[in-house]
């Protein structure tokens, strides 16, 4: 499940994410959804993303997710309408690793299908 596309959208979802993470607070988008519902399933599409656009390279992945995770929590010290919180940083990680393992997931089902359309 390979496609020029998924990178580039991977990249611009976390660049969406860091300005809305790192921004004031006004600048926060509002859902009907709980902070911590919003920051798991922001980071759950963010791991996703990276695991379909880079499925060979784990690591990679795991430590892109990460960094996002921790450094945009701490970037938020930064800033004095936001602030930054161990619990918060650990919902993001918990949603990152989840996206990541479905995008893993996803990628490795995708594959055993085509293979059984083409054989």
């Amino acid at each position: 499940m390979t496609s020029r596309f998924l990178p580039i959208f991977a990249w611009l979802l976390l660049a969406a994410v860091a300005v809305v993470t790192i921004a004031p607070i006004g600048f926060r988008p509002v859902t009907s959804l709980s902070a911590n519902a919003e920051r798991f399933l922001t980071f759950g599409l963010v791991g996703f993303a990276f695991a379909l656009a880079y499925p060979r390279h784990l690591a990679l992945i795991i430590l892109v997710v990460l960094a996002a995770a921790v450094g945009f929590e701490l970037l938020q010290a930064l800033q004095s309408t936001r602030h930054a919180r161990l619990p918060d940083m650990g919902i993001k990680l918990i949603g990152g690793g989840v996206g990541i393992a479905t995008g893993l997931l996803a990628n490795r089902l995708w594959h055993r299908v085509a293979a059984r359309r083409a054989g």
